[in-house]
C-alpha cells in the first residue's frame, strides 16, 4: 500500500529495470500510485494515458491526471499541463492557463517548462510578446541541456531576435541541440555550414 513504492515499480516496469519491460503492469501500478495521491505516479499515469502505453490514449483523463499532479506542484506535472492547454489535448486550448503552468514548472527549474515559457514570451501566447523575456528562458533551458531551447536559442542569435545577432553562438548551439537528435538544430547547423554563419563555408 506504500505509494511511493508502487511508483517506483511501475518505473521498472516501464523502463525495464530488474524486470521485464512490461507497460500494462507499469500502467497498474501507476494507477495504484496515482489513486493513493503520490504526485509521480499521476504524473506517470497521466503520461500512459497520453502515449497510450498499457491502456487506450485518452486525452480528457491524461489531462485530468496532469492536473492532479500539478496541483501538488509536481513539476513535471506542471509542465505537461502547460503543454495541454497550449495544445488543446483533452482541454480547450487556453495559452493563459498554458503560460500559468509553464511559469510554475520554469520556476522549480523544468527544462522543457522553461524552453515552454520561452515560447509564449516568443509568441505572445498567454502573455505580452517579448523577446527579451523569450532569450531569457531559452537560455535557461538551454543550458540545462534542453535541444528545443538550444534550437531557439541558436535561431534567435541567427535572426537577431531579442539579442544581439551573434552567428559564432547561433552555430555553438545548433551544433549542440543537433548532437541531440533534434531535427530542427540539424536543418539549421545544415545551413550553417552552406552560408558559412558561424564556420567556414563547406
Amino acid at each position: 500500500g506504500n505509494a511511493s513504492a508502487q511508483n517506483n515499480l511501475g518505473d521498472c516496469y516501464d523502463m525495464g529495470r530488474g524486470t521485464a519491460q512490461d507497460y500494462n503492469k507499469a500502467f497498474y501500478w501507476y494507477q495504484k500510485a496515482a489513486e493513493n495521491g503520490n504526485a509521480s505516479g499521476q504524473n506517470n499515469l497521466a503520461y500512459a494515458y497520453d502515449n497510450g502505453r498499457g491502456v487506450a490514449q485518452n486525452y480528457e483523463k491524461s489531462f485530468y491526471w496532469y492536473q492532479k499532479a500539478a496541483e501538488q506542484g509536481h513539476a513535471s506535472g506542471q509542465n505537461n499541463l502547460a503543454y495541454a492547454y497550449s495544445n488543446g489535448r483533452g482541454i480547450t486550448q487556453n495559452y493563459e492557463k498554458a503560460f500559468y503552468w509553464y511559469e510554475k514548472a520554469a520556476g522549480q527549474g523544468n527544462a522543457s517548462a522553461q524552453n515552454g515559457l520561452g515560447d509564449c514570451y516568443d509568441m505572445g501566447h498567454g502573455v505580452a510578446q517579448d523577446y527579451k523575456k523569450s532569450i531569457y528562458w531559452y537560455e535557461k533551458a538551454a543550458e540545462q541541456g534542453d535541444a528545443s531551447g538550444q534550437n531557439n536559442l541558436d535561431y534567435a542569435y541567427s535572426n537577431g531576435r531579442g539579442i544581439t545577432q551573434n552567428y559564432d553562438k547561433a552555430f555553438y548551439w545548433y551544433e549542440k541541440a543537433a548532437e541531440q537528435g533534434n531535427s530542427a538544430g540539424q536543418n539549421n547547423l545544415g545551413y550553417a555550414y552552406e552560408n558559412g554563419q558561424g564556420v567556414a563555408q563547406d
